[in-house]
């Protein structure tokens, strides 16, 4: 879920809490969307997160924060260090019941006097945006992202500009109270189910807060709002007003909903969220630690989406063009397989070539080869004589006779790399780092399927990152590589001969060695080893995935074959279905 009002409402209170009268120490913009206050209050240090993330936008005081700053500061971030560093919190509160923030900071300005600079942090999906506004004037300072009038025509962003806010919904506002005929008649002039009719009407609640409403009051979600019962709609209002009277109160409850059979965060909250009875939930004191939890992992995944998108849409571009002249080699290879054709049709013309004259378009015989003796229609040149087309269809046939063997070597070559550069997407879309990102940018570059004017040196071939470990029901260690440096090293040098090697038959994935050393394992390791096999590849949403496995020692690099392939011999293939939940249950808990 995103952060809703209500969220945003318990991070203001929170913020206040801590933040009211501190001094801000430090300013740093680690991203280009993103800023790092670090700020002192009452002898504690802490952290103030403000992101314009337009898929992950957020705000908390963190306390696992690693990214490094550039070397040279942005624009922006030298902007809010003239302007706020050193400056004093003195309000934080939310704008309305939106989804805006406003940090009020007093610092001396030019003439040493003092005057109050305004953050607002506005949390509105692409539209996000940090914006630094002089109170005495309500002048916009800058924003981290300006908005010109060829951007939009209703709300500009930029330096000098009156800052307004974005228009307001017409909505109830529940910090207000609202009485149930006000209540009922708002919910049911919306046609669509109850759930939806709730957020569409009450503002700053999310579709998880309107569900929880619903959960709680037992009316189906899925219920259309006009066809709502007066009891059915009385139990609905019960139920917000049971939740909004905690929340005009600054009563709150942060808590992260975890469904631990495949160990992922499913949603989180500032109240109790009752309808995840049949999973985990669990509490926390500050609504910051789970914004923290849930982002961290969100928010790494999507920055490297955005760093490895213009290498993995250069990538697509030349796979495609592999594809299609590996189609076009498949063609090709049709027509060399017909090559007898042109050499009956180059006989045929020699025996009959009396029937024949130069200026014929065509000539119609009968085939003595067709065992049946039957006509066939002959294409000529009417330019060339009957002896020059017979020698046109021998030269052809010669042509295709030879090409054959080239074209099937050609085939291979193509096939070969459409198979390492498909396994290259596969890499990159499952990294978890930058760390292996770099890897496989390196790969690229030493590979020549990427330019870079810095020349990367032959290094040792060990990836900056460990390969993936689990264990099995048995307590066997299994290793899985994310990507062909990895895969490498796990299976050239990592594997000892007698371990157990896999990945899945003719698809692209991860290498997977079961770390035996030639003790007999279990089908049930081999079973949970041959699944991590086909989760971690290319076949993840599919069934009855093909996995082959043997003795590492049977598997073998030829000489200048790319990163991460291989070939393999005496191998046996088993059928498993990926899951997500048998590799949450192996995974190594750190």
């Amino acid at each position: 879920m995103a952060l809703d009002g209500l969220v945003v409402h318990s991070l203001a209170d929170e913020l206040g809490r801590c933040l009211c009268g501190a001094k801000i120490d430090k300013v740093y913009q680690p991203e280009e969307d993103e800023i790092l206050l670090q700020i002192r209050n009452h002898k504690i240090n802490y952290r103030l997160v403000l992101s314009a993330s337009a898929s992950n936008p957020r705000v908390y005081l963190a306390d696992d924060y690693k990214k490094s700053n550039p070397k040279k500061a942005p624009m922006f971030c030298m902007l809010l260090r003239k302007y706020i560093q050193g400056g004093v919190i003195t309000a934080v509160e939310q704008v309305g019941f939106e989804r805006i923030l406003k940090i009020s900071v007093e610092s001396f300005d030019e003439l040493k006097e003092k005057s109050i600079k305004n953050i607002y942090i506005e949390i509105m999906g692409r539209h996000s945006n940090i914006i630094l506004v002089s109170e005495k004037d309500n002048r916009i300072i800058d924003a981290v992202k300006r908005v010109p009038v060829s951007v939009s025509r209703v709300r500009q962003i930029l330096p000098g500009q009156d800052y307004v806010l974005p228009p307001s919904q017409d909505k109830l506002s529940p910090l207000e109270k609202i009485e149930l005929d006000e209540f009922s008649s708002s919910i049911r002039l919306h046609d669509m189910p109850v759930f939806k009719a709730i957020y569409s009407s009450i503002l700053g609640v999310s579709p998880t807060v309107a569900r929880e409403i619903c959960f709680r009051a037992g009316v189906d979600k899925s219920e259309l709002a006009p066809s709502l019962s007066d009891s059915e709609i009385e139990k609905i209002y019960n139920s917000f007003e049971s939740i909004f009277s905690s929340v005009r109160k600054n009563e709150f409850s942060p808590c992260i909903i975890i469904n631990e059979k495949v160990d992922r965060i499913v949603d989180f909250s500032c109240i109790d969220l009752l309808m995840y009875h049949e999973i985990t939930s669990i509490k926390r004191d500050s609504i910051s630690a789970v914004i923290e939890e849930y982002y961290r992992t969100k928010d790494i995944k999507d920055r490297i989406h955005q760093k490895s998108a213009v290498m993995k849409k250069n990538i697509s571009i030349k796979l495609e063009r592999l594809i299609h002249k590996l189609e076009k080699q498949k063609k090709e290879l049709i027509e060399s397989e017909n090559a007898e054709e042109f050499k009956i049709k180059g006989e045929l013309i020699t025996s009959y070539i009396y029937m024949i004259e130069k200026g014929m378009e065509s000539v119609e015989v009968q085939n003595f080869y067709d065992p049946e003796y039957s006509n066939i229609t002959i294409t000529l040149n009417k330019n060339l004589t009957p002896s020059e087309n017979a020698q046109k269809y021998f030269k052809k046939y010669n042509k295709l006779k030879n090409a054959k063997v080239e074209i099937t070597h050609q085939m291979s070559m193509t096939k070969e790399e459409v198979d390492y550069l498909e396994n290259i997407i596969f890499s990159i879309e499952n990294c978890e780092n930058t760390k292996e990102l770099r890897d496989i940018r390196e790969e690229l570059i030493k590979t020549g399927y990427v330019k870079s004017q810095k020349k990367i040196g032959k290094k040792d071939n060990q990836p900056s990152t460990a390969p993936l470990e689990f264990i099995s029901s048995d307590g066997v260690k299994i290793l899985v590589g994310k990507n062909n440096r990895q895969n490498d090293y796990l299976t050239l040098r990592l594997a000892d001969n007698d371990d157990i090697w896999m990945h899945t038959k003719d698809i692209p994935g991860s290498h997977v060695i079961v770390k035996c050393a030639g003790t007999e394992v279990s089908d049930k390791t081999l079973t949970e080893a041959a699944t991590l096999a086909a989760y971690y590849s290319k076949a993840r949403m599919s069934a009855k995935v093909p996995v082959d496995y043997t003795k590492r020692k049977n598997v073998k690099k030829p000489s200048g074959a790319k990163p991460g392939m291989v070939i393999y011999e005496t191998n046996n293939t088993a059928y498993v279905d990926p899951s997500e939940e048998v590799v949450a249950s192996l995974k190594i808990k750190e």
